[in-house]
């Protein structure tokens, strides 16, 4: 049946700082969707919470992952695989033990110590202000491309997801029918074992024997068409296996697909934080031109002084001469 979603909540989402370690950062601007969902066929849990069209979460729970109540109105859990440390902060306590409890379900993420040090466990507080969020400039620019990648293989795996889904209801339709067609197999098979003690039955009576010799001839072409069903329901056993093989490599792509998408959702966090220093250093070399331009200005006046005391000069020079 593939993931089916079991538990939805709304909380405002925050990253541990991977610089300092000891900080939160906010992932949304105001509270989001997080969802829990599980897999019963891998037997896996997993969050995802989504602002807009990005993942903010997407986080695979793990047995060695417990879940920490900071605070009345906050938790947080660690993500070794993605790196990093997510907090939920809450509109009320019921909201935080309702996550904490996953639903009615035995989730591993267990409202227990998280892997992490003290640091990483500081609980920021939830107000409207938290909501503030500065708002992109032109400088961020650079990162479209990279977007519009992530965006692509965003919409690639839904599609997948889609055809997932589809390929799993079939797949248990199949299987369903591959039991009944073994089932009806097995109750040919006894047939035809009955039949065939049937015809050395009758070719046991001699006084019968052209009746029996026309019911083996009968019998014979029913075991042959019996025989030409098993082998057609063979062939159909044969192109479900494989519909199943297929129905594998599109889970493989799928999650090779959500690979890609956090990869590139850490390279745009890369050339986010490129793009910051690049403006830093902008704006240092526009100061010292500045102050290279107010420096030459300096000098310009300082030599038109000279030059006017030496044009003064020479005119003295000048007179003096005329004089003498």
């Amino acid at each position: 049946m593939g993931e089916q979603p079991i538990f939805s909540t709304r909380a405002h989402v925050f990253q541990i700082d991977p610089n300092t370690k000891k900080n939160w950062v906010p992932t949304s601007k105001h509270a989001v969707t997080v969802s829990y969902f599980y897999d019963s066929t891998r037997n896996v849990y997993r969050i995802i919470s989504l602002d807009g069209s990005k993942a903010i979460i997407n986080s695979t729970i793990t047995p060695n992952m417990t879940f920490t109540k900071t605070s009345q109105k906050f938790g947080q859990w660690a993500d070794s695989r993605a790196n990093t440390v997510y907090g939920l902060g809450f509109s009320s306590e019921h909201h935080l033990s309702k996550e904490s409890a996953g639903g009615d379900i035995q989730s591993p993420l267990t409202p227990e110590s998280i892997n992490g040090t003290d640091d990483e466990r500081a609980t920021p507080e939830v107000t409207p202000n938290s909501e503030t969020r500065a708002e992109p400039t032109q400088n961020a620019l650079p990162f479209t491309h990279s977007s519009t990648i992530s965006k692509h293989w965003e919409a690639e795996l839904a599609t997948l997801k889609g055809n997932n889904a589809k390929l799993t209801a079939a797949l248990l339709e199949s299987t369903a029918n591959v039991k009944q067609w073994k089932q009806q197999l097995a109750a040919y098979q006894e047939e035809a074992e009955r039949l065939h003690k049937r015809v050395t039955e009758l070719e046991c009576v001699s006084s019968q024997a052209n009746a029996v010799h026309t019911h083996k001839t009968e019998l014979n072409q029913t075991i042959q068409e019996l025989e030409s069903t098993l082998k057609k329901k063979e062939e159909e056993i044969e192109g479900l296996k494989q519909e199943i093989e297929n129905a594998r490599e599109l889970q493989a792509q799928r999650d090779s697909l959500t690979q890609k998408l956090q990869e590139v959702e850490i390279r745009n966090k890369d050339l986010e934080g490129q793009l910051a220093d690049l403006e830093q250093r902008l704006e240092k070399s526009q100061n010292e031109q500045e102050a290279f331009r107010n420096n030459l200005k300096t000098l310009l006046e300082i030599l038109d002084g000279k030059i006017f005391e030496l044009t003064e000069l020479r005119d003295n020079l000048a007179k003096l001469i005329e004089c003498s």
